[in-house]
């Protein structure tokens, strides 16, 4: 019998033994063995991998935290100082990067803190814009839900695209153009509501705080960019730190002026919870994770990020504060999607 040859074949000689010990480490036709990738690949797969799954949690869990953080549908602790705090832990760990970085490489020109005042007279203006878009960002959940924000927060898009053409005189290819228009569809589809006489879910003062958060992020971004690509051999993290020490500067202003009487007589730390501490180091390390995408990923992994993101929030937001997930708005986050993977696209083909 065929059964009785091969056991004896492998009685007598261990042939079948020795086939299968030979095909160890050798793989199949078409098949890539995690063996065979070098051990710099794996590396980088995996570091993509991290900061892919870090960047698609901390955008997810942005807006959620917000709003968790609030208790009978208001702030009981000071927006301004949570703001000041996440300026103050973002400079911290640039300190923490810079320190790591003289440790190993020593202190240079292009990674010492001491300066010019032609060189730190630029980031005001972007600070000053990023701290008037985050104060927007607490005051807008008056009007809109977690999971509408996140696909609003998009529209941040387009004011960058134009002002990148605008500014730093960058042309714009026709997908992303045809993005742009499809992005303001899938935001508008997102928002309808078909249970009231209200067409839209966001009302008008929802929609211009949206608009005006994402005109102040965009010109504060290609601002930045432009700031940085000026010195490109200037390391990030100083660049990072002076931008941080004028944000906690204008948010320390905020405070003066907003929330001066409540701080002196209730405390710095009046309201804050568990909730509210996980919102600043989330909102502190976003900007991180933003930053290890631009260096060990690629815009792919923002687009997935931010996609999933969209869809994750809507879901949690079902169990959490009773969101209705309606036909409306999985197609308008649908359609978001490929207009964020279409701008993507067009930014690479130009």
């Amino acid at each position: 019998m065929e059964y009785r040859k091969i056991k004896d074949e492998d009685d007598d000689g261990g042939t079948v033994s020795d086939d299968i010990e030979s095909l160890k480490g050798k793989g199949f036709p078409g098949v890539v063995s995690i063996s065979n990738v070098p051990p710099k690949e794996q590396a980088k797969w995996k570091r993509k991998t991290i900061v892919t799954l870090a960047l698609t949690f901390l955008t997810s869990s942005q807006a959620i935290l917000i709003v968790w953080s609030k208790r009978a549908g208001k702030y009981e602790y000071s927006v301004t100082t949570a703001n000041f705090l996440v300026e103050t832990l973002k400079c911290a760990l640039s300190l923490a990067a810079l320190a790591r970085i003289w440790k190993s490489e020593g202190v240079t020109d292009d990674n010492r803190l001491s300066t010019t005042l032609d060189e730190v007279i630029v980031y005001p203006i972007p600070a000053l814009l990023y701290l008037v878009k985050n104060l927007l960002q607490y005051y807008i959940f008056a009007y809109v839900d977690a999971p509408g924000y996140q696909i609003l927060k998009n529209l941040n898009i387009i004011s960058t695209g134009v002002l990148y053409r605008i500014i730093l005189k960058k042309k714009l290819s026709e997908i992303q153009w045809a993005a742009f228009i499809l992005l303001c569809a899938g935001c508008t589809t997102a928002q309808l509501n078909s249970r009231s006489d209200q067409v839209l879910q966001t009302p008008l003062p929802g929609w211009i705080m949206a608009i005006v958060m994402a005109l102040l992020s965009g010109f504060a971004g290609v601002y930045t960019e432009a700031i940085i690509k000026k010195r490109p051999s200037r390391n990030i993290n100083v660049q990072n730190f002076w931008l941080y020490i004028f944000g906690m500067a204008f948010n320390a202003v905020a405070i003066l002026v907003q929330d001066f009487d409540a701080v002196m007589n209730k405390g710095f730390f009046h309201g804050y919870s568990l909730i509210t501490t996980l919102m600043i180091l989330n909102h502190a390390l976003s900007g991180i994770a933003v930053s290890m995408v631009m260096k060990y990923a690629d815009n792919i992994v923002k687009v997935y990020s931010t996609s999933v993101a969209m869809l994750l929030t809507a879901v949690v937001s079902v169990f959490l504060f009773g969101f209705n997930l309606t036909l409306a708005f999985f197609l308008g986050a649908t359609v978001v999607s490929v207009s964020v993977y279409l701008q993507s696209a067009g930014k690479m083909q130009r």
